[in-house]
């Protein structure tokens, strides 16, 4: 099958779907993002993403996780690499209930990596037998794609270190939310990462779901664990990030293109987020050309 590679005219935010397809790097000249969990698997070579304003190198042999609404861009890659991109529906995801310990990160821009080298071998199977399946239209190979899918999930979710005592998580542990909760989650968390440089409120992203502000609040801490606005916040400084690393802008109108109010309020949340100024950050991460 013809690796794909991507394509810079497609729709912002346009979904893939259920997908798993191998995939051809080439520099990117934008960010994507798009509502699912990708998941990579390098069989040679390694890929420098910039997601979120952070680089990150995924390399082979080791199944990598993170959430796409997070813009994400190769930036460099390496040794011919050659690897399988996989995407998850998101509202799927939500209603797995996997770890916190996994889930969490993932939603706060992390990447997931599987810690165990054994399990490459196993991977590329696997990877490669969904392939194989989605190009099947049959809705019953789709449901076991998703059943492995969900159980790799799992896999990885146990493999990585608990650092947190049973106690912590049990206080935090998220309460039962039915479909209809989960999918008013998933609609403001989608609404965030589409308008987040616009000047939303709270009132405006829970009117936009139905739901009255101070419910939708409370539903959103407690599947994210953050607060709607400092989950908007983390999308603006990651925005902001990207922009001082990758290009000559200054300070004050990368807060602004970042959806900043003031250029008090970005330093303020900049700081916060990063423990740096903006301009030091810059000089620390600037990709040259």
């Amino acid at each position: 099958m013809p690796m794909i590679s991507f394509d810079p005219n497609r729709p912002d935010f346009a979904p893939y779907g259920l997908s798993c397809v191998r995939w051809s790097p080439s520099p990117m000249r934008r960010p994507d993002h798009h509502n699912e969990i990708e998941l990579n698997l390098l069989h040679s070579g390694w890929v420098t993403y910039l997601l979120g304003g952070r680089k990150v190198r995924i390399r082979a042999g080791q199944m990598s996780a993170f959430w796409a609404a997070i813009p994400h861009q190769i930036i460099d890659f390496g040794d011919e690499p050659d690897y399988f991109v996989a995407t998850i529906p998101f509202a799927w995801f939500l209603q797995c209930k996997l770890p916190e310990r996994f889930v969490q990160p993932l939603l706060h821009g992390e990447v997931m990596a599987e810690p165990d080298e054994t399990r490459a071998r196993f991977d590329y199977d696997l990877f490669g037998q969904w392939e194989r399946d989605l190009r099947d239209t049959r809705e019953e190979i789709k449901r076991v794609v998703l059943l492995e899918m969900e159980a790799r999930l799992v896999r990885l979710a146990l493999a990585l270190p608990n650092k947190e005592p049973s106690s912590a998580r049990s206080r935090r542990r998220n309460p039962v939310l039915n479909d209809g909760g989960l999918n008013k989650v998933e609609q403001m968390a989608c609404l965030i990462a589409q308008r987040y440089l616009e000047k939303l409120t709270v009132e405006e992203i829970g009117r936009s779901v139905g739901l009255h502000p101070n419910y939708a609040m409370s539903l959103f801490q407690r599947t994210f664990g953050t607060t709607l606005v400092e989950y908007l916040t983390h999308h603006r400084v990651s925005h902001a990030q990207r922009l001082l690393a990758t290009g000559d802008e200054k300070i004050v109108d990368v807060a602004f293109e970042s959806g900043f109010s003031s250029i008090s309020r970005f330093n303020e949340a900049f700081r916060r987020a990063c423990g740096c100024s903006p301009r030091e950050y810059r000089k620390q991460h600037r990709i040259d050309d």
